[in-house]
């Protein structure tokens, strides 16, 4: 049995790793070191918590082999998912979370005595109100981070679903919310508590199907801040310094990170954050509609001859590149490119992929040096500079429409001004439009020069063409 005031030590430097560990994660040269942060402050904080519980009885046997299942499942799916379906395992293991939370305070309100918080129908009037926001939060993340997982992974359409008094509807839920616990804290009501944790789930849903999947990098963060607020609410339930500490820092950081990600997309946070952005009727019963414009239509001998004539090209990198898992292809082409003293520099629009660094984390698995990846704000101007853009599989963030359409669902976003390059070569499938619905006004450009295939195919007849 661990002293208090020791236990209270060592949540303490938990807690500073945690710390040390999202300072690390910030930037790509130290973001192996602050995963070592981050699982070290969580073995510590592992560890103390079941030193503080006591003898081995039998129930604590029982929470160490589910531990170890659920370790091990965890293990096993990390190491098996592609970087294509990295966005919905973390809106999935965002939905846990705020489902762990939501057990939790169930827990709590049916055995108060167990966490010394009173007894059944007198509980503690703060710690009802910890475990009721607690439960209501985690109810939502779970919900939300379910839609989001199903529109992610296609199962469910990305349109943003809409439907008339959407927002009143989900005001006037969000009031109740309050008002029932506000009763629950003067009546200690099952029913109330059990009505309040439903009506979060309804919430979670109605917050997240209004939102499209041009959108969804911002979701995945805010959902990632709603987990961390669900953590910390049931540590003050459970009294736990270190899930404070945890969920407080995982919420605040989710937070910034959306609020980032809202000024990349010019976004209003606020309308994030109750799920109203992406559910105004112009985005959502937006039609595709191109005329018959003329493409140039070029192949991989076109896009190898351009590329070795240039003293400079800017890689712009998007989500089909990750679905065709082009990136040691990319860098394959790179280095070939590099030999003929050809300047190289990566282009990252903040919410190019499906979620934040998505991008960078796929040009890292494929050793890109951190020295020629570049923010949008970093890189902008070196377009009208550059001799070449390959752009492979991004879309929506190269579409000039964003700078000149009021009528589009994308203006006002900041994109990447592609279409200063001297010459753009384009790798993608078809004329398709991006997640936004929008066609993309660079497909047309008299310098564009459009390579329909496989992001990874197409590379790596470029790569065979450079010899």
């Amino acid at each position: 049995m661990i002293s208090p005031n020791l236990s209270a030590i060592c949540y303490l430097i938990s807690g500073i790793l945690f710390i040390l560990a999202l300072r690390g994660l910030s930037s790509p040269d130290t973001s192996r070191q602050g995963n070592y942060f981050g699982m070290s402050g969580m073995l510590i904080a592992i560890i103390v918590t079941f030193l503080s519980i006591g003898s081995l009885s039998t129930s604590l046997i029982y929470v160490l082999v589910l531990l170890l299942l659920g370790g091990t499942i965890g293990a096993f799916i990390a190491f098996k998912i592609p970087m294509t379906a990295m966005p919905e395992l973390v809106a999935g293991f965002h939905s846990l979370v705020g489902l762990a939370a939501v057990f939790v305070a169930i827990a709590a309100f049916l055995n108060p005595e167990v966490f010394n918080l009173g007894f059944s129908g007198k509980i503690k009037l703060a710690s009802l109100i910890e475990m009721s926001i607690g439960a209501a939060v985690g109810a939502i993340t779970f919900s939300g981070s379910i839609i989001a997982f199903l529109k992610l992974r296609g199962i469910m359409s990305g349109a943003p679903i809409t439907f008339l008094g959407q927002h009143y509807i989900n005001l006037l839920l969000g009031l109740g919310i309050f008002i029932l616990i506000f009763y629950l804290c003067k009546t200690q009501s099952a029913n109330i508590f059990w009505l309040v944790i439903a009506i979060s789930f309804l919430i979670g849903i109605l917050l997240i199907i209004p939102i499209g999947g041009a959108d969804m990098p911002v979701v995945i963060s805010m959902l990632n801040s709603y987990s961390g607020w669900a953590a910390a609410g049931i540590g003050f339930t459970l009294e736990n310094t270190a899930l404070i500490i945890t969920g407080a820092l995982v919420g605040s950081s989710g937070a910034i990170l959306s609020y980032i990600m809202c000024k990349a997309m010019n976004r209003s946070f606020f309308s994030v954050i109750l799920g109203g952005f992406g559910a105004d009727s112009s985005s959502a019963d937006l039609k595709v509609q191109k005329d018959k414009k003329p493409v140039k239509n070029g192949n991989a001998e076109d896009a190898a001859f351009l590329m070795k004539n240039a003293s400079s090209v800017i890689i712009v990198p998007g989500y089909g590149m990750a679905v065709a898992q082009a990136q040691h292809a990319l860098r394959e082409m790179v280095d070939k490119l590099k030999k003929n003293d050809i300047k190289i520099s990566y282009a990252i629009h903040p919410v190019a992929g499906r979620m934040p660094g998505h991008m960078n984390v796929l040009l890292a698995e494929a050793n890109v040096p951190y020295d020629e990846v570049f923010e949008l704000e970093d890189i902008n101007n070196d377009f009208a500079n550059a001799d070449v853009a390959f752009v492979i599989g991004a879309n929506d963030v190269t579409n000039p429409i964003a700078k000149t359409d009021p009528k589009s669902p994308i203006f006002g976003m900041p994109v990447l001004d592609v279409e200063k390059c001297k010459s753009v070569l384009f790798v993608k499938r078809s004329l398709s439009p991006g997640y936004a619905g929008v066609d993309n006004e660079l497909f047309y450009r008299d310098n564009t020069l459009m390579l329909f295939a496989d992001a990874k195919k197409m590379t790596e007849d470029i790569v065979k063409n450079l010899d």
